[in-house]
């Protein structure tokens, strides 16, 4: 008998079952390691495996939105709208905050009168409405972006933020 006729004769496995089992040892282990660092604070354990797998933080998922539009050109003047009570009513879970982001229409028009900048005049217009929505808002709750070339309008986004510490 030589060596291949050894080998030929050898009950093998599949490969995908030692995959599998790898696998679950894998489960186990991290099911023991959860249950060994109850004590630890869940939002910790969830920001360590973030870091160690170089994640970034979950972004706000947005839940709602809405747009304050009409907007003269070149102006940050708030037109009238109905924002505060939406706003109210949208903040009232604690673990919800509201993006409010300006833009311009992109023309060569709709730009800052004192520095010709299209970004400063929707970032203006972004800081009036949140200085108006400040009034129903915790100003904590408010982030304020900018969107050139987005439309004369702010759109404001309602956001899912995580659980209230």
């Amino acid at each position: 008998m030589t060596d291949l006729d050894i080998l030929a004769d050898e009950p093998r496995r599949a490969i995908w079952l030692v995959t599998l089992a790898d696998v679950m040892l894998l489960l186990v282990g991290f099911f023991v390691f959860l249950e060994a660092n109850r004590s630890l604070d869940g939002q910790q354990i969830a920001a360590g495996l973030r870091e160690g797998f170089g994640v970034a933080a979950p972004a706000p998922m947005a839940v709602d939105a809405t747009i304050v539009a009409g907007f003269a050109r070149a102006s940050a003047v708030v037109p009238a709208n109905d924002t505060l009570a939406w706003a109210r009513a949208a903040t009232r879970d604690p673990r919800t905050i509201i993006r409010v982001t300006g833009g311009t229409d992109g023309s060569a028009r709709d730009v800052d009168p004192a520095t010709g900048s299209p970004a400063i005049l929707a970032a203006d217009r972004a800081r009036a409405v949140a200085t108006q929505l400040a009034r129903a808002v915790p100003p904590a709750r408010l982030a304020i972006d900018t969107r050139p070339g987005a439309g004369r309008s702010v759109q404001l986004n309602l956001a899912f933020a995580g659980e209230y510490p």
